[in-house]
């Protein structure tokens, strides 16, 4: 589901609204969450709000998608893709476990699997603006590498869900089961050695690291 294909009109007050939203989320939780308490926090009426907005369905999934989205941008800006793949590798890790480890990176992910059940459209959502991102901009790199001859994959978008997966290593399941919730930096860069020299040594040529 595609902020384009939702009953969206953009205003004035749209992102001022949207961070109201966030703030209600990520404080109350999507169920508890209401539309009174989100223009409260946002400063809107609930006659702006709803113009904006059909449901509070629909104001989560763009808060997800935005969120998502400018996470992803940031991610691009930062790193220089016409770098070695080691490095690039090493940006998109720490910027995908930035995220995954992030207050609201970790909230959202819990909402979005408590009410999938009930709301399916959130979790697809969810994957739509974040797994689906990150394998499509990942994709787009190891092509372009592979075309430099920097590596060496007949595969791209199965060796972009590979190298998501290995930034996951020690860390993803923790966050699931709630057994651990904040990490230290060399917690994580023990986890984004690992993948960026796993992910090299199945595909990586001569220069790669």
């Amino acid at each position: 589901m595609n902020l384009q294909n939702t009953n969206i009109r953009k205003g004035r007050k749209f992102d001022q609204a949207l961070q109201g939203a966030r703030e209600v989320f990520l404080a109350e939780g999507f169920d508890a969450a209401n539309m009174d308490h989100v223009a409260k926090a946002s400063g809107v009426s609930k006659a702006t709000l709803y113009s904006y907005f059909p449901d509070k369905e629909s104001l989560f999934i763009v808060v997800v998608q935005s969120e998502c989205a400018l996470q992803a941008d940031l991610a691009m800006q930062q790193i220089d893709q016409g770098a070695k793949p080691a490095v690039v590798l090493r940006g998109a890790a720490r910027h995908l476990l930035g995220f995954m480890t992030s207050d609201f990176g970790q909230r959202m992910f819990r909402m979005c699997i408590s009410e999938a059940e009930r709301f399916p459209e959130l979790g697809e959502a969810f994957y739509e603006s974040g797994p689906l991102v990150v394998r499509q901009k990942l994709s787009e790199y190891l092509e372009a590498a592979t075309a430099r001859g920097e590596l060496d994959i007949a595969d791209v978008t199965m060796a972009a869900d590979q190298f998501a997966e290995l930034c996951k290593a020690d860390v993803f399941a923790k966050i699931l089961f709630g057994v651990q919730t904040s990490f230290a930096a060399e917690e994580l860069s023990r986890v984004i050695d690992a993948a960026v020299s796993t992910f090299l040594a199945r595909y990586g040529v001569d220069g790669a690291a």
